[in-house]
């Protein structure tokens, strides 16, 4: 993985949703959006209904409607974890 890229794992209950390298994650947090970048400091944090939304390695961008769950990061490594996701753009 690229010291500038996030290594992200975005599932469900029931099945691995997407996996792969990205520079940039968006998450509805329950406390407002936050904007996930390489390198952050580790954040645990519930999320609320809304949109997540990925910038894979390539620069091509997609979104998933989610119905909640949480996200965890710890320096580049990102782990969201929702009850429901919805594709609202092509993956």
């Amino acid at each position: 993985m690229s010291a500038s890229m996030l290594s992200v794992t975005f599932v469900t209950a029931h099945q691995t949703v997407w996996e792969g390298e990205a520079s940039y994650v968006r998450v509805p947090a329950a406390d407002g959006s936050m904007g996930l970048l390489p390198n952050m400091a580790p954040v645990l944090a519930a999320l609320q209904p809304g949109i997540v939304e990925i910038t894979r390695a390539d620069g091509s961008q997609f979104a998933m409607q989610v119905t909640g769950g949480f996200v965890s990061v710890d320096h580049s490594t990102v782990k969201v974890v929702v009850d429901e996701a919805n594709e609202l753009t092509a993956a």
